[in-house]
Formats: structure tokens, sequence, C-alpha cells
């Protein structure tokens, strides 16, 4: 705690702590977060906030089922499963296409009226899971849908893209500015990103075998999943986004809006290097993407990295469990990758070039995912 709330035990608030979930004493500039036993217990989770994954899961099977159409020659389908992009096939190589959005990050931004590194956010997202498959990102195309234009608002999100295009390294080449009056309320940013890779170097998953090494790569922040969740634990504590914590060192607000770190570079490099079996994007779902990567083996986390401090804030504000916070949260670690341990030194030597990665976990024969520090364990996506 910091010293100015050392006496807290004596400021005559201190009764009314016990039924409350955080209080800011008069004068102070920084939150006092009670014992989890002397709080009202508030258990938030990601579908009290309004994402229930399990559902989200049941609608995506739903429309899946219904789809099925693909050309054939140049353009027919390549059949993968699990995979975080979708190819098509084009003579030896295969072209990646997938799409992704910034989600209820927006509000935030909102709130703070800081639109300036979204656009960064929008094109991680998407690049960031082309990369997960071998394929290295080429161009991009963004969907603004607005209720109404807005100068400055798009400028902002202008610097964003461009300063995404540029860490992905890749062409932005077009996009879509839709005015929806009467369907929007404020604005939404997504984007579509395109990628290569010759057919014969995809990677499935399917070669992931036990005794494979996972190394974790650290994330910046909460990047652009659980944002919800996050809103919700702010709203239920009646506090704002500038407020500060004596952990963090600038507002929660700006703290969230951290862009979504870009692992594209180092990630090719490790591909083209090393013999790579799989790689996973930390991103809605948690530890439980991993399970998208192969049906017969455990994916066992034994020395996770460290949460950032604005996971634990999350945690403590919401009073939150270790499971939902796992499979909601990236919890410090925003990509893995998944390859023989005769690679591992190599990889660690790219990596930690401009990143902070390490050894994790495992694979085991098995089925899921667990993390075995805390006991945690998931066994499908």
């Amino acid at each position: 705690m910091g010293s100015q709330s050392s006496n807290i035990f004596s400021h005559p608030l201190w009764p009314a702590i016990v039924s409350l979930q955080t209080i800011r004493l008069p004068g102070e500039n920084i939150y006092f977060i009670p014992p989890i036993d002397l709080r009202e217990t508030m258990k938030l989770t990601y579908a009290e906030a309004g994402v229930d994954i399990d559902q989200k899961s049941e609608a995506i099977g739903s429309l899946v089922k219904m789809l099925g159409f693909t050309r054939q020659g140049v353009g027919k389908r390549v059949e993968m499963d699990g995979g975080y992009a979708g190819f098509i096939e084009f003579g030896s190589y295969a072209l990646g296409l997938c799409t992704d959005g910034v989600g209820t990050k927006i509000l935030i931004a909102n709130a703070m009226r800081k639109w300036d590194t979204i656009g960064i956010d929008c094109v991680a997202m998407n690049a960031n899971d082309l990369v997960c498959v071998g394929a290295e990102p080429l161009a991009f195309v963004d969907y603004i849908a607005i209720d109404k234009p807005d100068n400055e608002l798009a400028k902002q999100i202008g610097i964003g893209l461009q300063e995404g295009a540029k860490q992905a390294n890749v062409s932005l080449v077009g996009g879509e500015f839709a005015i929806l009056p009467q369907m929007v309320n404020g604005f939404d940013l997504a984007g579509t990103c395109m990628g290569w890779i010759k057919k014969s170097k995809l990677i499935t998953g399917k070669k992931i075998a036990v005794g494979d090494a996972i190394i974790g790569v650290k994330s910046s922040g909460v990047h652009s999943n659980g944002l919800s969740l996050a809103r919700k634990v702010v709203e239920k504590n009646e506090m704002t986004f500038d407020e500060k914590f004596d952990r963090i060192s600038r507002p929660i607000g700006l703290e969230l809006l951290e862009p979504t770190k870009m692992y594209v570079k180092e990630m090719l490099q490790v591909v083209r290097q090393c013999e790579v079996h799989g790689m996973a994007h930390i991103t809605g779902g948690g530890l439980r993407n991993f399970i998208r990567l192969h049906p017969n083996r455990e994916f066992r986390i034994e020395k996770p990295l460290e949460p950032h401090n604005i996971f634990k804030i999350l945690q403590e504000m919401g009073d939150i469990e270790d499971e939902e916070m796992y499979q909601t949260f990236n919890m410090g670690m925003g990509m893995a990758i998944i390859l023989p341990e005769k690679h591992v030194k190599k990889a660690l030597e790219i990596i930690n070039r401009t990143q902070e990665a390490r050894v994790v976990g495992h694979v085991h024969d098995g089925k899921g995912v667990c993390n075995s520090e805390i006991g945690l364990e998931y066994t499908r996506y």
C-alpha cells in the first residue's frame, strides 16, 4: 500500500469499508482495496458482463453448420481444423484471410477521448492470428461503422491504423467508412488481413508431440479481450477510468488502452529458423485457445508468466475467480509457441532480442490445457 493509506484502519470511514468493494478516502488520490473477506462478494464473471463464451461457441457452431461452399481450382478452400485463419489454394501457395475487431475497448477509448491507438489493436488482432499458422501478413482493410461523421475521431483512428500497419509490415489497401445512424450508436472498428505462405509450410498443429516445449511471450497488458468484464468491474466499484492505483503509474483507462502487442516480425523469424509445431494467440478464451491446436494433447503450463498488475487489480476489485481470469484474459502471456526442445534455445534467442519470452510448460499425453501451478484445467475451447 502507498503511505497515504497507511492509517486506513483509524480513519472514521473504516466501518463503511467492510460493505464496499473499494473506497477512496477524501483527499486521497489512490484506492484502497479491502481484503476479500471484508468485502461483499461480487464474484464477477465474463458472462455477467454480457459475454458468455460457451454461448458464443454454440452460436458459432450454428453458423458454421450452414457454411461449406468452396470453389474449385484456384481459390479452393484449404481444409484446416482449429486454425486462426482461413486459406485458399493459390498454386503452390495458400492465401490466408482473417477478420477481427477491437471490441468494447472502443468504449474505454470513448471515455478517455483517446482513439489514436485502437487502430494498432485492430491490425494486431488480425496479423497476430495470421502468423499463428506461419503465414506472412501482406495487406489490410478496415471497416468503420459510425452513426455520424467525426473528423477528429477518423483522424485518430487513422493514426493507429498507420502505426499498426508499420509494426506488422502490411499494406493498407482500402476499407469502408459506413454511416449507419439508425443502426449504430457511436462507432465500431474492425478489419481484415490477408497473408500468404507455401502450402507445405502451413503450421496446423498436427505435428505437436508429447515432450514439446511451450514458450510464452509476454503481453503488453489486457490487449483487446475481456474489456467487457474489465468495464463491469470499474462500473461495479463506481469508479471512472481516470482513477489511479498505487500499483500502476497512470489512470486505469490508459492502462486498459495499452495497445495489443504485435508479434509478427519475431514469430516469422522463429518460423523460418526453427521447427515450430504450433502457435497460439492468447485472445478471447484465454488459456482455452491452446485446445484448438490439437484435440489429443494436454498443454500443461507449469511456470506461467507473471500477470501484469492490471490483472491483479481487476481480480481483486471484482472478486473474480482464477478460473474466470484465465479463460477471459491473457494473464500476461499474449502468444505461445510449441516446438521441440532442441529448438528452444534458438527461438528464445530470436524473440528476446525485442520481446520477453521463456519456457512456461510442456506438452503431455492427454487432452485440454492446464495451469498446474494454481490447479486450473480446461477441457474444451
